[in-house]
């Protein structure tokens, strides 16, 4: 029996975020376990006389090839720079796409060759450019939300039956009394006034316990983030000068990219690039991702998360950022609509817990202080 929460998740989505309409071409794609989520969703782009194409993976998401650990077990060198054709085509040509998070092992990929991993992701860098080449030009609504798995419940330490109430709750679309429409949009309301605020300003300070930036976010553009591209959702963010960024900052939540975790993540900024770089966990992993390519080791995104309704970390991104009082920097690709140009194959996002002694101030006025602004 469908999950009535998984049918107004779904519903919420093409009409509210991604607005389908008669004609969209839209690529839903997820892992098998999603099964009843991909389903509610081609239903409701049908309704809305949108023309649904799926993308099913079997065990991964990673590779764009379905089969994440045979890919890169076997793949070979031409193998690997071979680009993933059918979701190139969708970037490119489609109206929208919609990812859902729904793997059934988190950790699948953990043991994975890490040349062969890089190699893929540099393969597979022109989907993400066009991805944010298109949705700054409104001309590709996408869409990344989560199905919950037994993996998932496991990663947050909770029963499924718990998670589930986690996350459609995050969404609010865990009762049949719910509006989901008229509250992201009362969200979309609220944080309008902050970005408004932040927007032509320059200089930008950040201080607190585990954080000591300095950054410009001159001629660049605060995105207030309600629920058009991630659900749930609640932040807002820019991306930074790309060569301001001075300072030092210990990320306090685990930073989980692709299956892997790291842990005590310290990095130090000069003119914008990371020149230092330590972990207490998987420190390795850490400095991988950080050569992957010239513009790993740059700011893509600073960001304030905003959703006091997400009151723990899961080990999950598209959540964990959004905790309200915490800030999250992106290492990597940055979003055009912003106005940072920085391009990687990676965007990692890693989260800071600014609740307690903290203070930002913009052009010397103090806007935020211990995880909530103050404007």
């Amino acid at each position: 029996m469908l999950d009535p929460r998984t049918a107004q998740l779904a519903r919420l989505i093409i009409e509210y975020s991604t607005r389908i309409g008669k004609g969209d071409r839209v690529l839903l794609y997820g892992e098998t376990p999603a099964e009843p989520f991909l389903r509610s969703l081609f239903v409701e782009v049908l309704k809305a006389g949108g023309h649904p194409h799926l993308l099913v993976n079997f065990s991964g998401m990673i590779t764009g090839t379905g089969f994440d650990e045979d890919f890169l077990s076997l793949a070979s060198d031409e193998q690997l720079d071979h680009p993933a054709t059918f979701y190139e085509l969708a970037y490119e040509k489609f109206d929208s796409r919609i990812r859902i998070y729904s793997q059934s092992n988190t950790k699948a990929l953990t043991g994975a060759d890490g040349a062969k991993l890089a190699r893929r992701r540099k393969a597979l860098a022109g989907i993400l450019r066009t991805q944010m080449r298109r949705g700054a030009a409104g001309e590709l609504r996408w869409m990344t939300t989560l199905f919950p798995t037994h993996a998932y419940a496991q990663d947050a330490e909770m029963s499924l039956e718990e998670f589930e109430g986690f996350v459609y709750r995050a969404c609010h679309v865990d009762s049949a009394e719910a509006d989901p429409v008229a509250y992201w949009k009362q969200v979309q309301a609220q944080q309008e006034g902050i970005a408004a605020a932040l927007n032509g300003h320059d200089r930008v300070t950040v201080r607190g316990e585990n954080v000591d930036l300095e950054l410009s976010v001159k001629d660049r553009h605060f995105i207030n983030a309600a629920g058009e591209h991630n659900m749930p959702d609640g932040e807002v963010f820019t991306g930074p000068v790309e060569d301001s960024v001075n300072g030092w900052v210990r990320f306090t939540f685990p930073a989980v990219y692709q299956g892997n975790e790291v842990e005590g993540v310290e990095l130090r900024f000069e003119n914008g690039r990371v020149v230092e770089a330590k972990a207490e966990k998987n420190q390795a992993f850490l400095l991988r991702m950080l050569d992957t390519d010239s513009g790993a080791r740059y700011l893509g995104e600073f960001a304030f998360g905003l959703n006091f309704g997400i009151d723990r970390h899961i080990k999950n991104i598209l959540f964990d950022e959004k905790i309200g009082g915490t800030m999250h920097l992106a290492l990597g690709a940055g979003y055009p609509d912003t106005g940072n140009n920085n391009q990687s194959a990676i965007h990692w996002d890693l989260i800071c817990d600014m609740r307690g002694g903290s203070e930002v101030t913009v052009d010397g006025q103090v806007v935020y202080r211990d995880g909530r602004f103050v404007l």
